[in-house]
């Protein structure tokens, strides 16, 4: 009889035990790389603010930090940086409930932007359960131990491979597939994608370059004529990686400077590519491919190349197009895919942005909302202009690039927006995606980071 109770007497026990853990650790979630834990801006944390009043949300803590793009990364109680102060890239540690330095790595750097914009790194951290993996906007790649931050090692891709000079520094963000850290390097002339060992920094396979883009014929250009490689061609974009399980098999899709590529993670094995880049020589893809089940989505803001819904084949080899048009023109934010329909900052520049939903399946625009900054000086506009989306608790949170927090509810019939807030000591430009774990919310500017109490 006493063996017979001693399972439920440990149920019991276990239920007493849980019922002890607060709330907001039991639902708390990481986001330890770019675009959250399922890589698709998507959190599963719930019991999350449901409006935005006059005062916003509680400030848990701010800090002044070093100028670049990259997001933050979380992983249980530390929240990762990639930011440059000086002459040196850092990446520092800092304690996501109190936001006070753990530890710091700096290295030189003398990155300068060909075009005035800042010269901070602009990929995000990736952390495991003991490493981080920074990629600089020189190409350098470098593995630290997440406890302590000392080094495990560091590969220059710019001197290891040759990389043409990119328009904006090194901007796309790599991923730990299985063994594999996958990185765009953009090398010449086929080593646009780099797999390294993530424990050693060693290489493992190069791949995408002029063996799969030579003859591919140049879609929706005037007279569409076949690609002619030249070894100076830039081949990285600003695209992360989306991994996939499509038909059955595994691959990763990203956006390279010539368009789509899908790839083998175990061996680098093109599985197929498909042109897409704008006509003129100024510009780039950015967005990261929008996958669902057969379906990937890929979108850009430049010159209206607009947006290209591919359904992929069952030899997940062939793409057959399933709409193409201008109801998306994403410029670096990801849209949100919600229940078959897409939600989505589109615009190029301030001037032209708009808040857009649009119908997976058809393409077709369900509503729109303008978001254009006024073309005069003055005071920064209470609008969101090409804001970032991530979706948490059925609702959708926005950053506007002046500072803007909004709270949307998701539904394809009209734009419900539940309340806005300008979050004080955020400025224009506010690039980087908003980011929530442990139900908190983290917003960095180009050169503020501020940490808000996200729970009711």
């Amino acid at each position: 009889m006493h063996l017979r109770r001693k399972p439920a007497a440990v149920l019991a026990a276990l239920v007493l035990a849980l019922g002890s853990v607060p709330w907001p650790a039991l639902r708390a979630e990481d986001w330890p790389q770019f675009l959250g834990p399922r890589m698709d801006a998507t959190s599963a944390e719930s019991g999350l603010f449901d409006t935005l009043g006059t005062h916003g949300l509680p400030v848990a803590w701010k800090r002044r930090v070093g100028t670049g793009y990259s997001a933050p990364s979380v992983r249980g109680d530390r929240l990762v940086l990639f930011h440059r102060e000086g002459g040196e890239e850092i990446v520092e540690c800092i304690g996501a409930l109190d936001g006070k330095t753990l530890w710091r790595h700096g290295y030189p750097t003398r990155y300068q932007d060909p075009y005035g914009y800042n010269n901070g790194p602009r990929c995000t951290p990736i952390l495991t359960t003991n490493r981080v993996f920074a990629f600089g906007a020189e190409g350098k790649l470098t593995c630290l131990d997440l406890a302590t931050g000392k080094p495990v090692w560091q590969r220059d891709t710019a001197a290891d491979f040759t990389v043409p000079e990119a328009f904006f520094g090194v901007g796309s963000t790599p991923i730990l597939e299985g063994d594999r850290l996958v990185v765009m390097v953009g090398g010449q002339p086929n080593s646009g994608v780099v797999a390294f060992d993530p424990a050693t920094g060693k290489t493992l396979w190069q791949s995408v370059g002029q063996s799969n883009w030579e003859g591919q014929p140049m879609l929706d250009w005037p007279g569409e004529p076949r690609v002619a490689w030249r070894d100076w061609e830039k081949a990285a974009s600003y695209c992360s990686f989306r991994p996939a399980n499509i038909h059955g098999r595994r691959m990763v899709l990203t956006c390279m400077r010539q368009g789509l590529v899908a790839i083998d993670p175990a061996d680098g094995r093109v599985l197929f590519s498909r042109w897409f880049r704008a006509r003129v020589d100024d510009s780039v893809n950015a967005m990261t491919p929008v996958v669902h089940g057969n379906r990937v989505l890929i979108s850009s803001a430049y010159f209206r190349s607009g947006s290209v819904a591919l359904d992929v084949q069952p030899s997940a080899t062939q793409l057959v197009q399933a709409w193409k048009n201008l109801s998306m023109e994403m410029h670096w934010s990801q849209p949100i895919l919600h229940q078959g329909h897409l939600y989505g900052f589109s615009g190029r520049n301030e001037p032209d942005a708009v808040l857009r939903c649009v119908d997976w399946q058809s393409g077709d625009v369900k509503w729109e909302r303008n978001e254009r900054w006024p073309k005069h000086g003055g005071p920064q506009p209470p609008v969101f202009g090409r804001g970032s989306f991530i979706l948490a608790d059925g609702r959708l949170i926005a950053l506007g690039e002046g500072g803007l927090l909004g709270l949307f509810s998701p539904h394809p019939a009209e734009c419900r927006e539940l309340g806005r807030w300008q979050v004080p000591d955020l400025r224009y430009p506010c690039w980087a995606g908003p980011i929530l774990s442990g139900k908190r919310l983290f917003l960095r500017s180009e050169d503020f980071l501020v940490c808000l109490a996200a729970g009711r």
